[in-house]
């Protein structure tokens, strides 16, 4: 009998919150799993049936190891540091590069980029593709470096890039240095902790509403060569979330005002997902409430046990 040869996905930064929930997704679906990131990934979030690998893909040498037979790729990797006094080296247009050129003659279906919101910089919400992007920090010149590198890729030799500029991702695993992870840990305890000036709006997209997103994009044609924002569309003001977490736990103790708002950021910053939508045939189905409320209670069972 004829076996129906598995999907064969390849995602970098794997054992990262994005590339964690990714990777599970995949496995669910049946996939032929690798992940590659620097380091294996803690016990937390470690995936059966997921073939492991870390290497350093700013260095084009360690490509080498790598098979080029794979149906899809997802860049879920990077160097993220808003932190513009710190040492800064355009890290993932590196590594953005060093995937093209190890896959551009293979007959890889789609690749995916996760880009960011910051490469808009300055202008103004509702933000749309259409925008002339005028970042200030190094992170967002870096991550716009990189997406006209890969539309220009597609353009030149049809490699079949797709971005994504992604708004707040939030969820159940996620790294402790964003603002719902640290608002949760210092509730959880009763401790104070600082925050930026709760009256700040953003947009937060929940993340298994993001993967959706990125398994449907893979498999869209008409995605090849577009800019998508991937975000919920709507406002929430920082505020509004410290609140509900100090409602959840019945506790903590925020000092709003004390982390200052960088000059590369604007006090509102909202996505038009219009684009998404249509193209991709996709709308986020998670209210904030209900993320949120999936969050918490992953972070309240996580520090039971402690």
């Amino acid at each position: 009998m004829y076996k129906k040869k598995k999907t064969k996905i390849l995602i970098l930064g794997g054992t990262g919150f994005i590339g964690y929930h990714l990777l599970k997704k995949c496995i669910r679906k049946g996939w032929d799993v690798t992940s590659i990131s620097k380091n294996y990934p803690n016990k937390n979030k470690f995936i059966r049936r997921v073939n492991y690998k870390n290497i350093n893909l700013e260095n084009f040498k360690n490509f080498s190891i790598l098979e080029k037979n794979y149906d899809y790729i997802v860049n879920a990797s990077g160097y993220i540091n808003n932190n513009d006094k710190l040492n800064y080296k355009d890290h993932n247009f590196k590594i953005v590069k060093n995937i093209f050129l190890h896959f551009k003659n293979t007959n890889i279906k789609a690749f995916l980029n996760l880009g960011t919101s910051a490469e808009y910089g300055g202008m103004k919400s509702l933000q749309n593709e259409k925008l002339i992007c005028k970042p200030k920090s190094k992170y967002g010149k870096d991550k716009l470096k990189s997406t006209f590198f890969l539309i220009n890729a597609f353009k030149k030799f049809k490699f079949p890039s797709i971005i994504f500029r992604i708004y707040q991702v939030y969820g159940p695993l996620q790294e402790a240095n964003r603002l719902i992870p640290i608002a949760a840990k210092a509730c959880f305890f009763d401790k104070k902790f600082n925050c930026s000036d709760g009256n700040l709006i953003r947009d937060f997209i929940y993340i298994n509403d993001l993967v959706e997103a990125i398994l449907k994009a893979l498999k869209n044609q008409q995605a090849k060569g577009q800019i998508f924002n991937l975000g919920s569309g709507k406002k929430i003001s920082l505020k509004f979330i410290v609140c509900s977490i100090r409602e959840f736990y019945k506790k903590g103790s925020p000092i709003y005002g004390k982390i200052k708002l960088r000059k590369d950021e604007n006090r509102i910053i909202f996505a038009d997902i219009k684009k998404s939508k249509k193209l991709l045939r996709w709308k986020p189905k998670t209210t904030f409430k209900v993320g949120l409320l999936e969050t918490l209670k992953y972070y309240k069972n996580k520090y039971k046990k402690i």
